[in-house]
C-alpha cells in the first residue's frame, strides 16, 4: 500500500481524526489518551497502530507506560494532513468534551504536589506513627488559613463552617433545611463563635450580597442540587475578584440507592461535567483529583474541584 493510501485509511475513522487533534497539543500516554477520550486501551491502541504504520504519529516507552506525539516533521503531506484531521474533529461533537477533559488531564499533569498526594494515597491510615491522625492534620491546616470571608453553602448543621470559623473573619453558612439551620445557630451560640452566621437558603439562590465572599465551600452538598451548573453560577457571584470556590463530592457512581438513602438528586458528578462548568461560570485555574476512595462497596470516591476568579 502506497503511502498516500496509509495516510487516507489512517484519516478515514473520527477517532482517529479525535487522537490527532489531542496529539496536536503535544505527548500524551496511552492512558492519558483513554481518560480523554473515555475508550479502552485497545481500542485506542488499535487507532495509534494505523496511524503510526502511517507514519502519522511516534511513540516512546517510559517503564510500563506508553506515549504518543505528532511525528510530523518536514513531510509537507503529512502536516497538511494533520491540519486537515484537525479540522476535521473539529467539526464532530465529541470535540468540546474532548478539548475540556485535555485541559483537565494537562491541568493535572501539571500539578507536581498531586503527583505526591497520588503516591502517597492509601498508607496514611495503613502505616500507625504516633500523634499521627486527620484531626491533628486538620487542626495543623486550619490555622494556614488567612481573615477571609467564607460562605459554606449547603452546610447542613454546620461543622466545617464551626472549624473554619475558629480561624475566618467571617462564616456564613446556608442552608434549606430550617431544623438544620436552627441547630447550626444554636450550637454556633453556645460555642461562642460570633463570627458564624447561619442563613435558610437554597443552592441556587444563596441569601449574601454578591461580591461578598473570598471563598466559596460546597462539601458534599452539588449532588443535591436541582440544577448545578447554576448553583455552581449563583456561587461565583457571591465571590470578590481574585476569590475561590472549592467543591467537595462525590465521582460519578451507579449506587441508585444513594437517592433513597441519602437524598441525592445526583450519583456524583464527572470530572469533567465539573471542570466544564467550572469554565462556563467564569473560572480559572481550575484544578480537579481525586482525594478520597473507599474501600468498602458501593466505593465512592471523593473529587475536589477548585476554581479562582
Amino acid at each position: 500500500m502506497s503511502a498516500t493510501l496509509k495516510l487516507l485509511r489512517a484519516m478515514a475513522d473520527p477517532t482517529r481524526l479525535r487522537i490527532l487533534a489531542l496529539l496536536e497539543r503535544g505527548e500524551l500516554s496511552v492512558n492519558e489518551l483513554q481518560e480523554i477520550a473515555s475508550m479502552g486501551q485497545s481500542r485506542i491502541s488499535t487507532h495509534l497502530g494505523l496511524l503510526q504504520e502511517a507514519g502519522l504519529v511516534q511513540s516512546r516507552r517510559e517503564g510500563k507506560r506508553a506515549f504518543y506525539k505528532l511525528s510530523v516533521g518536514t513531510d509537507s503531506v503529512s502536516r497538511e494532513s494533520v491540519a486537515l484531521a484537525v479540522r476535521g474533529a473539529k467539526e464532530l461533537p465529541e470535540h468540546a468534551d474532548d478539548q475540556v477533559n485535555l485541559r483537565r488531564v494537562l491541568a493535572r499533569r501539571r500539578e507536581q504536589a498531586q503527583v505526591y498526594f497520588n503516591q502517597v494515597a492509601g498508607r496514611f491510615d495503613r502505616s500507625y506513627g504516633p500523634g499521627r491522625s486527620w484531626q491533628a492534620f486538620g487542626q495543623l491546616l486550619l490555622r494556614l488559613l488567612p481573615p477571609i470571608v467564607v460562605a459554606d453553602l449547603g452546610s447542613g448543621e454546620g461543622l466545617l463552617s464551626e472549624l473554619l470559623a475558629r480561624r475566618c473573619k467571617k462564616v456564613i453558612a446556608v442552608d434549606n433545611s430550617e431544623k438544620m439551620v436552627a441547630f447550626g445557630a444554636n450550637k454556633a451560640k453556645k460555642n461562642g463563635l460570633k463570627n458564624l452566621e447561619f442563613r435558610l437558603g437554597d443552592l441556587e439562590a444563596p441569601p449574601i450580597e454578591p461580591r461578598s465572599v473570598d471563598l466559596v465551600v460546597l462539601s458534599q452538598a452539588l449532588h443535591h442540587a436541582e440544577n448545578p451548573a447554576g448553583a455552581i453560577v449563583s456561587a461565583q457571584k457571591l465571590l470578590r475578584p481574585g476569590g475561590q470556590i472549592m467543591i467537595l463530592d462525590l465521582q460519578k457512581h451507579a449506587f441508585e440507592k444513594a437517592g433513597e438513602l441519602y437524598g441525592d438528586r445526583w450519583l456524583g458528578f464527572a470530572e469533567s461535567d465539573l471542570h466544564r462548568w467550572l469554565e462556563e461560570a467564569g473560572f480559572k485555574k481550575i484544578e480537579i483529583c481525586v482525594v478520597a476512595r473507599e474501600e468498602q462497596e458501593p466505593f465512592f470516591q471523593t473529587i475536589l474541584a477548585v476554581g479562582q476568579m
